[in-house]
């Protein structure tokens, strides 16, 4: 007998991750050279906001065996009163929503986790739960929903796309490998594609020796302060540059050129604002994530092993629609390990990797709300061990 899903959402409109995550689990997906069918049914769906550009009314009519509810409870319970699904999709993002002081959208994944484990309590068992992105704006109420996912002892996912990516060169860092520093060279906005540039180093860098330990302190540098850290050797230039040497979309210092790379000097004037998330793990690694809007517009990784000495690099690949093509493929491999969660009841990789770059995230936007100041981070002592299979996409 088929598996049933839910699906929450905040909105499902075009490009909305609602719309790339739940359109796979009803039209299927191309995976390793074949078109795919999740071997699953999509019986109910909750969206919270519905506009004009909506797609979800559309989809019900096209699927009529998938009813939309308008409430959370009658989603998981498909109008029966208890819980009649075997996993939920979770997707809070994108979609009208206020705002932080700090800028931070206050998407309601807390209060929707809240309405969700509410029907889990009722109904006396519990399914396994996908949590698209970090797992809450709010770091407290972050680690409340880890901790209430742990003491319900349900399978908890969360993330995205990027540590489950397709990677160029097609490299994992090997289980127990000595790093002594890591950066990622990225794009996009603070509380949104900062997160995605910390999840590309951590699935990297927990797979050093000893696992993940934590992380004592982070951080912040923005527009001239980034350049002084960077003259100042905050992170190591040559790990900036070996990223930099991975990127399909680095911007000429001239015009006419695409084979030069940008000096300092010329990457300030390409980059008007950037932003570095600089800090320390409990065992002395240092990473360095940077947002250089402008001079890139990929996720580029790397790294100095201590034994033996050198630099590794690769792109974890992240082709975003750019009006011409409408099919974000990097969502197709985060669909396939959500099949693995729903079919065994396992994460694929530990839900930790996320909550540890959550709170992450959450410490960056507080040191840049405060001017750059360092920010002690006894909270993100946080230990795990990687998956022992990579996760990422080889195909």
């Amino acid at each position: 007998m088929r598996k049933k899903l839910a699906a929450v959402v905040t909105v499902y409109r075009k490009y909305s991750h609602a719309q790339h995550i739940v359109d796979r689990f009803l039209d299927g997906y191309g995976w390793e050279g074949e078109y795919h069918h999740p071997p699953f049914d999509l019986a109910g769906l909750y969206v919270d906001q519905v506009g004009a550009d909506d797609l979800s009314k559309e989809r019900g009519r096209r699927h009529p065996s998938m009813t939309i509810y308008p409430t959370i409870e009658g989603a998981l319970t498909l109008g029966t009163g208890k819980l009649a699904v075997d996993g939920v999709i979770f997707v809070g993002e994108h979609g009208t929503y206020p705002k932080t002081e700090k800028g931070q959208v206050q998407y309601p994944r807390y209060q929707f986790f809240q309405q969700i484990v509410d029907v889990y309590r009722k109904s006396g068992r519990s399914v396994p739960l996908f949590n698209d992105k970090h797992i809450s704006w709010n770091w407290t109420w972050a680690k409340e929903m880890y901790d209430t996912a742990r003491s319900m002892n349900f399978a908890f996912m969360a993330g995205s796309s990027l540590p489950v990516t397709w990677r160029i060169p097609k490299w994992e860092m090997p289980l127990g490998t000595s790093v002594s520093e890591a950066v990622c060279v990225c794009y996009g906005g603070v509380d949104s594609y900062d997160f995605h540039g910390l999840e590309s180093i951590q699935c990297m860098v927990e797979r050093r020796k000893g696992g993940e330990v934590g992380v004592k302190w982070l951080q912040s540098f923005r527009g001239d302060s980034f350049w002084k850290a960077l003259a100042d050797g905050v992170w190591s230039h040559d790990l900036m540059q070996a990223a930099l040497c991975r990127s399909h979309t680095l911007t000429s210092p001239r015009e006419g050129f695409n084979d030069m790379m940008p000096n300092v000097a010329q990457m300030r004037q390409i980059v008007k604002e950037p932003v570095a998330y600089t800090y320390e793990h409990q065992d002395g690694l240092r990473c360095t994530m940077m947002l250089m809007n402008g001079l890139v517009k990929d996720f580029n990784f790397a790294a100095r092993l201590d034994n033996p000495s050198r630099i590794v690099s690769t792109q974890l690949y992240l082709p975003m629609p750019d009006g011409r093509t409408t099919l974000a493929t990097f969502f197709s491999p985060l669909a396939y390990n959500m099949e693995q969660l729903y079919t065994t009841g396992k994460s694929p990789y530990p839900v930790e990797r996320t909550l540890l770059t959550t709170g992450l995230t959450a410490s960056g936007v507080d040191s840049l709300h405060a001017g750059g100041a360092r920010q002690e981070t006894p909270h993100l002592a946080i230990r795990y061990q990687p998956a022992k299979e990579s996760t990422f996409e080889r195909s």
